[in-house]
């Protein structure tokens, strides 16, 4: 296939990129410099612009593109730039497709979007059919995915990646916990009860190739582990693979001053379930924390020559 991609430089794109190339296709990077290699293509999406011959005959499109959640304070500035990273790149991808002569149009917009769309869930396990909460991040989901319905509405296949946060030892999620927790000052969220939404880097990947090629799915499609776990679970797991301790709790007044609203997040709830995945026949390498944890923290073994 012939696939132009959004946010290929970051944490997931750089190693989607390799992968499909890795498969045989060839990957032109969207970069809003000028354009320095051949694969590489030059837009602005803040001001709705990028040349249509780019994705002119093109097989697929794939769009990760957006800020990382969970790098900054949430300062209203830092939260117009969550909003705007995601919400202008999609827009400007989706009014081109819909530009183009129909026999010209990607026929698949792979598209990125969050299991923060559900706000906070309690208890209640939920799949692709729940509405949209009511949160900063559920409404901010909710105005990317409308973003691509001029794709749709055009005739190319989208599919929205509502993604959980990934199990990798250099992944947002894991990288900030690892050194307290190898100094054994893991800490349990609250009272740990919250429900937690996740999926290994490994089955990610897997994931998104297996959504690129299978053009009978479409829409929402939850990118997690058919497992979810609880914080406590969760802490309990990571410690036990680090081989320490880990019997200590952050309460959420202290984590509101540590970090702001963005604590609020880190105390939802989200017992997201794979429904469209599941019904469609994707087989995960690591459904369990446990063995997802071990995937990435043991590192294998130095063969002798």
């Amino acid at each position: 296939m012939r696939i132009v991609m959004a946010g290929a430089s970051g944490f997931l794109g750089t190693r989607l990129a390799d992968r499909l190339r890795e498969s045989g296709h060839h990957i032109t990077r969207l970069v809003r410099r000028p354009a320095e290699r051949p694969d590489e293509a030059t837009w602005e999406p803040a001001q709705g612009r990028l040349d249509a011959a780019v994705l002119s005959g093109a097989d697929a499109v794939i769009n990760l593109a957006g800020a990382n959640v969970g790098d900054h304070r949430w300062t209203a500035r830092y939260k117009r730039v969550l909003r705007s990273s995601r919400i202008n790149t999609t827009d400007t991808i989706s009014k081109i497709i819909r530009q183009l002569p129909e026999d010209q149009r990607p026929r698949t917009l792979l598209q990125a979007s969050g299991v923060g769309w559900y706000g906070d869930t309690g208890d209640q396990a939920v799949t692709e059919e729940a509405p949209a909460g009511t949160t900063f991040l559920a409404d901010m989901c909710r105005v990317w995915e409308a973003a691509t319905r001029p794709a749709e509405d055009a005739g190319t296949r989208v599919v929205l990646m509502r993604t959980a946060p990934t199990i990798d030892a250099s992944g947002s999620l894991l990288k900030p916990l690892l050194l307290p927790f190898k100094l054994g000052a893991g800490a349990r969220i609250g009272g740990g009860k919250q429900w937690m939404a996740w999926i290994a880097l490994a089955d990610w990947l897997n994931a998104a190739e297996f959504l690129l090629e299978r053009e009978d799915v479409s829409g929402p499609v939850n990118v997690v582990s058919p497992q979810p776990v609880t914080n406590a679970q969760f802490t309990k797991a990571l410690a036990r693979e680090l081989h320490r301790p880990a019997l200590l709790t952050i309460p959420g007044p202290a984590l509101d001053l540590l970090i702001g609203e963005l604590a609020g997040e880190a105390q939802r709830s989200q017992r997201v379930l794979p429904g469209v995945l599941s019904g469609a026949g994707f087989a995960w390498a690591y459904p369990g924390m446990e063995a997802a944890l071990a995937a990435t923290l043991r590192p294998e073994p130095v063969l002798a020559p």
